[in-house]
């Protein structure tokens, strides 16, 4: 019997400095005439710091692929996965959900990986566009399948409490890689599925 193969997955980031941090948002709230001295607030740029670590910080997790002995060749596909991120050109948060899929070749994937490849490109100052191509070459590059596919639909903050305020309009993105780019059946049959 084959086994599986794991590898550690770690962002590659510098260790972030909370005390730093938390001066900064100081600073920042109080040029913008937000005293922070009163006892609602005082904590307020410590807790700030900490929700933007965290915001920025994707969890390490273990990327498990198995044989495919039974040479399952058919769509694998997660949907419905929640994730949020942080614009990067306003630093408001966007969310939504992501379906991930793929065309399975020699290999298989633990299936929770899916949402831990998504988290693990969301948690940093992102766009969109990026995080959907990020998604799918990764998988691309790390499973090698026949295809992969990743759909996102998301609600951006930056665009609906601001600016225009468009108030509950989402923004959809795609990327399709393989056989999901090429085959329109297989690429028709991803989107039926991912959409539910």
């Amino acid at each position: 019997m084959s086994t599986p193969t794991t590898t550690r997955v770690v962002a590659d980031r510098q260790a972030i400095d909370l005390d730093a941090a938390e001066l900064a948002a100081r600073n920042f709230l109080n040029a913008l005439n937000i005293a922070t001295d009163g006892e609602t607030m005082r904590e307020t740029p410590r807790r700030m710091a900490k929700a933007y670590a965290e915001f920025f910080t994707p969890r390490p997790f273990e990327l498990t692929t198995f044989p495919n002995d039974g040479s399952y060749d058919e769509l694998v596909l997660a949907r419905a996965i929640p994730f949020r991120s942080v614009c990067e050109h306003h630093l408001l948060p966007f969310f939504g959900t992501a379906a991930v899929g793929y065309l399975p070749d020699t290999r298989i994937l633990g299936l929770s990986k899916l949402a831990r490849i998504v988290e693990h490109f969301a948690l940093r100052p992102q766009v969109q566009e990026r995080l959907t191509k990020q998604v799918a070459d990764w998988i691309a590059d790390r499973l090698q399948p026949k295809g992969v596919g990743v759909l996102i639909e998301a609600e951006h903050t930056c665009m609906t409490l601001r600016g225009v305020q468009a108030i509950g309009a989402t923004t959809v993105t795609s990327a399709m890689l393989g056989r999901l780019r090429t085959d329109v059946r297989t690429r028709q049959e991803f989107l039926a599925v991912a959409r539910g």
